[in-house]
Order: C-alpha cells, then sequence, then structure tokens
C-alpha cells in the first residue's frame, strides 16, 4: 500500500511539472506592429502634439505650408501648434524655448538663424526631443535640415531671363540678406552676373516686413519714375514670391508691361498672378509649399519612431512658366496636370508612414 501511494504521489508530481512547463512555453499574444503605434521605444505615435515655430508667417505660400504641416500631422492622428515670431529672432527664439517647457513631442522650425536657435535645439535634443527645420542656417548634429534647392531655383530664372532678354539689358534684383535661403540664392545670382557682362544690374532693395509686397511695390514705384523710359528696364529679378507680387503689381498699374518679372516660389496667389497675361510676372521656380510640409513632417516623425534621417535634405525645385500653362484659371492642386513634377513628393514617406495613416487616433 506504501508503494501504491507512493506511485500515484509521483505520477501527480509528474503531471504537475508537465502542465506548468506547457504554461511556460505558450507565448503571449501581441498586437501586430506596422510602426504606426509604437516607436523604438515602444510608446505611442498617435496623439502626438508638434510645434510648428515660424520665422514669419506671410502670404499664401506660408499659408500653404502650415496647410501641408498640419494635413500630415493630422493624418497621423496628431495636432499642431503654430508660434509665428513676426520677423523677431528673439521671439522664435522665445517660442522655441517655450514649446520645449512645455513638453511638445516634436519640434518643427521655419527659417531662423543659428546664433538665435542653436542653444534651443541642444536644449530640445538633451531633451530627447527631435526636431526637423526647413530653410534654417542651423548645422546641429541631430537635426534634419530641408531646403528648397535655392541655388538650382536662381539658376533656372535667372536663365529663363537671360533667354527672353536676349542675354542684355538692365535688371532690377529684388533680395534680402539675413535669411538662409536668400543667401544661396545670391550665390548663384553672382555667378550668373559674373558670366554674363552684357545684363547691367542698375537697382538693388529688398526688405523682409510684415508687409512686404505693399512695401515692395512702393519701392518698385520709385525706381520707375527713377527709369521712366521704355528700355530703361529690362526685367526684374526677384528672390522670393511676395518681392515679385509687389513689383509685379507697380509695373502693371504704371503701364510698363515691357519690363517682365521672374520670380521664386508658388502659391494660389502666385500661380494666378503669372496666368494672368496682363501681368508682368512670366515665370517662377519653387516647390510646392504644401508639399515642404508633409516632407518636413514625414521626418519629423521618422525620428520619432526611431529611424535614422539625414542631415540635410534638399527638394527638387520645379520650373513653371506662363507658356506651360493653360488659358483657364487654375490652382497649384491642379499645377501637376500641366507641369511635370509637381506636387506629390514621396520624399520621405515610408511604408509603415502610409500604414500609419489608415490608422488614425481614436475620437
Amino acid at each position: 500500500m506504501k508503494r501504491l501511494k507512493q506511485s500515484i504521489a509521483l505520477v501527480l508530481v509528474l503531471i504537475l511539472a508537465i502542465s506548468l512547463a506547457a504554461c511556460g512555453a505558450k507565448p503571449e499574444a501581441k498586437p501586430a506592429d506596422n510602426g504606426s503605434n509604437a516607436s523604438a521605444g515602444g510608446s505611442s505615435l498617435e496623439n502626438k502634439k508638434i510645434a510648428l515655430i515660424m520665422q514669419i508667417n506671410l502670404g499664401t505660400f506660408s499659408a500653404q505650408y502650415i496647410e501641408g504641416v498640419k494635413e500630415q500631422v493630422e493624418k497621423l492622428g496628431g495636432k499642431v501648434t503654430v508660434f509665428t515670431a513676426d520677423g523677431d529672432l528673439a521671439k522664435m527664439s522665445s517660442h522655441l524655448d517655450a514649446a520645449i517647457n512645455q513638453k511638445f513631442d516634436g519640434i518643427l522650425i521655419d527659417h531662423g538663424t543659428a546664433e538665435a536657435l542653436d542653444q534651443g535645439v541642444q536644449k530640445a535634443l538633451d531633451k530627447k526631443i527631435p526636431v526637423v527645420a526647413f530653410d534654417a542656417d542651423i548645422q546641429k548634429p541631430g537635426i534634419t535640415v530641408l531646403e528648397q534647392g535655392d541655388q538650382k531655383m536662381a539658376e533656372v530664372t535667372l536663365d529663363k531671363m537671360s533667354k527672353d532678354i536676349g542675354g542684355k539689358g538692365n535688371i532690377v534684383k529684388i533680395w534680402v540678406a539675413g535669411f538662409a535661403p536668400m543667401e544661396r540664392r545670391q550665390v548663384a545670382y553672382k555667378e550668373f552676373m559674373d558670366k554674363n557682362k552684357d545684363i547691367k544690374e542698375i537697382a538693388a532693395f529688398g526688405a523682409a516686413s510684415q508687409n512686404t509686397a505693399l512695401d515692395t511695390q512702393s519701392q518698385m514705384e520709385a525706381i520707375l519714375k527713377k527709369y521712366p523710359n521704355k528700355g530703361d528696364i529690362t526685367a526684374v529679378w526677384a528672390a522670393w514670391d511676395e518681392f515679385a507680387k509687389g513689383a509685379s503689381r507697380a509695373i502693371q498699374q504704371a503701364g510698363r508691361t515691357e519690363i517682365k518679372v521672374y520670380g521664386i516660389d508658388m502659391s494660389d496667389e502666385d500661380l494666378q498672378m503669372i496666368q494672368d497675361t496682363k501681368s508682368p510676372w512670366v515665370a517662377s521656380a519653387a516647390v510646392d509649399p504644401k508639399d515642404i510640409g508633409r516632407i518636413q513632417v514625414r521626418y519629423l516623425y521618422q525620428k520619432l519612431h526611431g529611424d535614422q534621417t539625414p542631415d540635410k535634405i534638399v527638394l527638387d525645385p520645379v520650373f513653371v512658366s506662363r507658356d506651360q500653362l493653360p488659358s483657364s484659371q487654375i490652382s497649384t492642386a491642379q499645377l501637376s496636370e500641366h507641369v511635370k513634377g509637381w506636387g506629390n513628393s514621396q520624399q520621405g514617406y515610408t511604408d509603415w508612414l502610409k500604414q500609419a495613416e489608415k490608422q488614425p487616433a481614436a475620437k
């Protein structure tokens, strides 16, 4: 009897051991991770608070850029707060500090200088807040900076101008220092002028303000009075669309339609002016402002996801001239039907980001 009891006890111990082993070997069920729900640290990528810190928010280009930023963030279940410095770099630096102190999950920067922003950017990086900048003069390990291919934009518009005026004539340059994209455009302008000795710069001006287009218009009106005769001015090269708007309005109102304007950047308002056969603005080079915003957000979310991103991203510009466009008015949303390469850029668009867009945060 004693042996029987011992045998039964042994069998029960073996059964219990086998059961425990089986339970321990059973894997825990986990939801599939397609990249939309977890970053490298395991936290959700939904409901992120994103700060967009802008040196200046001016005109339809900025408005469409902000639209692109908000569109892409909202597709990924996040929310954007826009901080505008009105051209004041000290205020921009203060906004950056505020975004860090308010514990935003990611920071986007639009323009600005290293002198004003380096300290704040380093503070953000130290607190593990990812930063992606656009057209900002910042070179700091750990952030990604986007630029538009500014020298290329300047080159193609200047080359078009030279071709249209037969390689000779008097031109007006509208440009302003102190902005990284403007400085790059100036490099191309200087190289162009050095090679084209028969093209003479007879006037140069430009300033960034809250009323840039209106101020430019007033200054261009003064120059037209200084050079009142047909042939005194052959063309105007404007390094920013706000400059091109102001110059074009002054020329058109003065009836000096022999003077043509060549600009940089593109918005719905710009496109409307270029399509107007009465407008002197005939061509521009640009990257879709909405695409800029979308691409910038994609690289920020890559950082949030734990992906490695390049230090520098150059966006490919597109040249747009009036002779490419239909007689009926179109918007930049329709521009891709007429100009190859415009809009719908896939830069920075990873497979997991596309998948993440299909699973927005629960409302």
